[in-house]
């Protein structure tokens, strides 16, 4: 067999470039003997719903889909009627890297604020959370958050419960994209549920591909008065898997001892380990706190154009020169040093 690829090469443009988990590959294979009853009416798809329960209470329920866009769009469509709108963060993920998925195929408005964190509070809802009754204006009924942001930074228990609190006193529900939501908690050393159930969180995109799986992220409904038709919702959307189990086996694996947490705490100490290795090098300057598995820096441009041809990582703002790197659950602090060394090569050549 062909290899077709340089297994020592690491890159540092997003946990998903990483292959997939040992435990998450033999989870697959475990589950492919024999047959087993399609579209989710399987044995692993409804051990699953246990697993979910267990780590995010008694009313969670799962459904397993293809992925992170899809998780959000389906959950954002089964929170709200076709008149009524989201408030997120402008840097957030359903507003700058989803194609528009979430107004063109959701058909759901999206009401902005620009943070400078990438992080939501009370008083910035607020900028969008009016015109209730106004037939004029699309009416707020739902505030996404992300926990990491799109910045790299970390809501606390404390925040996600303050803006679930004042969504809620206002009528509107809160829905967290995931994606990265192992990351956060493994920073915060806090169970899932910490951030999601016992905040206040009514749905939740909950994230596996960036952490470890093959494919797959999933929609939980926390709160089940908060979302309707999520079944049907799913099917129109093209996301119900005919073999689902091999999804279901997947996040059963992640969510079983431990693996979650053990691949984002690895993440998140190769991000510091990155950090600090750089942030000391002439002509580099780090601009946001490095609280999980995300660093932004400032280089030279010719820096970046150069250390771009010897590993893979994007650059985040054009006009300043900041780029991002990632660092995934299978970076090794080798992968981090030989990095962080052919940086300080450029920056002297």
């Amino acid at each position: 067999m062909t290899v077709r690829h340089d297994p020592r090469l690491k890159g540092f443009a997003s946990d998903n470039y990483a292959g997939v988990h040992p435990e998450i590959l033999q989870a697959i294979a475990d589950a492919n003997g024999g047959h087993q009853t399609s579209y989710g009416d399987d044995v692993y798809t409804e051990a699953l719903q246990e697993v979910f329960r267990r780590h995010f209470g008694d009313t969670a329920r799962a459904w397993p889909v293809f992925n992170g866009t899809a998780a959000n769009v389906v959950s954002l469509r089964a929170m709200t009627a076709h008149w009524e709108a989201v408030v997120c963060a402008e840097t957030a993920h359903i507003n700058t890297d989803e194609g528009g998925a979430p107004e063109v195929a959701g058909g759901i408005k999206l009401l902005t604020v620009p943070t400078p964190d990438g992080k939501l509070t009370p008083e910035l809802i607020d900028r969008q959370a009016w015109g209730f009754g106004d037939v004029h204006r699309a009416q707020p009924k739902v505030v996404s958050i992300s926990n990491t942001t799109e910045l790299g930074t970390v809501y606390t228990p404390g925040e996600i419960a303050a803006i679930c609190a004042h969504a809620h006193d206002l009528g509107l529900l809160v829905h967290l994209d995931g994606s990265r939501l192992t990351n956060a908690a493994a920073a915060l050393d806090v169970p899932l549920r910490a951030l999601t159930t016992d905040a206040g969180v009514d749905v939740l995109s909950f994230g596996g591909t960036k952490i470890g799986l093959l494919y797959g992220e999933a929609v939980v409904v926390l709160n089940p008065g908060a979302a309707t038709g999520v079944d049907y919702i799913r099917k129109t959307f093209m996301q119900l898997s005919s073999k689902m189990r091999f999804v279901s086996a997947q996040f059963e694996a992640l969510l079983t001892d431990d693996l979650w947490l053990r691949n984002a705490r690895r993440a998140n100490a190769m991000g510091r380990r990155l950090a600090e290795a750089v942030r000391h090098l002439p002509g580099v300057e780090v601009p946001r706190p490095v609280e999980a598995n995300a660093v932004f820096a400032i280089l030279p441009k010719d820096v970046t154009a150069r250390l771009q041809k010897r590993f893979r990582f994007y650059t985040w703002d054009e006009s300043t020169g900041e780029v991002r790197w990632m660092c995934a659950w299978d970076t090794t602090e080798d992968d981090v040093d030989a990095f962080a060394a052919a940086l300080a090569e450029e920056l002297g050549a």
